[in-house]
């Protein structure tokens, strides 16, 4: 695995995002100016602006807003961790005799197969749509109890909710474009979860689920030391033979 930009296979090479030099690396605004162009992250952009404008006309802002905001920031690293882990490695099932694989271990399967292809690392449009709408029905359903428990005008609070997990999954979406597209890690941070994302891929796909944070790992367990995990035969074909 090496670090530099573009030369490992885990890295989109350098002419997968345009820039506006004609020479020199890939720079952090080529890489945002590369992300917007996708066909997905308009639509979550655009979710995060639309639920914006309506909690700000909804009013009624108080310290539970950062309550649910602090709360929802908190619960991000297990919750990230547990889509990783079961909807995303979900192994195949047999059902009456026939090989069934969710859609989407399908697709993070494809991911781990083409790591350096860009158009494979974002969720795809129909994907953000389902998980935009399984997002806004979870705080619904959240927002019952929270109410219970905080008071205050439970759908102001529950558009809160939808707010911040939209802007949560609108982060990931970038960490994980930019761990993969050509832009050599520079903060500390981003290099402990780009090295963390690729050991994923190519030393054992059975640890190292954080793509935001290494926190659900750490609490977990499944953020050894590298040198202690055998490398796996499957890191790239998952539950498929290599």
């Amino acid at each position: 695995m090496g670090e530099a930009t573009g030369m490992d296979r885990y890295t989109a090479p350098a002419e997968s995002v345009r820039t506006r030099r004609r020479e020199g690396p890939v720079g952090l605004s080529d890489c945002v100016r590369e992300f917007v162009r996708q066909p997905s992250p308009p639509y979550l952009l655009g979710a995060v602006l639309l639920v914006l404008a309506l909690r700000i006309a909804q009013g009624n802002w108080s310290w539970r807003d950062a309550v649910i905001a602090l709360g929802l920031v908190a619960a991000t690293p297990f919750v990230e961790w547990a889509i990783h882990v079961y909807l995303l490695h979900s192994p195949p099932m047999q059902l009456r005799g026939r090989r069934v694989e969710m859609l989407t271990a399908r697709e993070h399967r494809a991911h781990h197969e083409a790591p350096g292809v860009l158009s494979g690392v974002l969720l795809p449009v129909y994907g953000v749509v389902v998980f935009l709408a399984m997002i806004a029905l979870v705080n619904w359903l959240l927002s019952f109890p929270i109410a219970l428990l905080l008071g205050g005008p439970r759908l102001a609070y529950a558009t809160t909710g939808v707010l911040v997990s939209y802007a949560i999954l609108a982060a990931y979406e970038w960490t994980h474009f930019l761990i993969h597209a050509p832009y050599k890690p520079r903060r500390r941070y981003f290099k402990a979860i780009w090295r963390n994302h690729r050991l994923h891929h190519f030393k054992n796909e059975r640890y190292w689920f954080g793509v935001t944070s290494t926190i659900g790992d750490r609490v977990i367990g499944t953020l050894p030391d590298q040198r202690s995990v055998p490398r796996s035969a499957t890191a790239r074909s998952l539950h498929a033979e290599p």
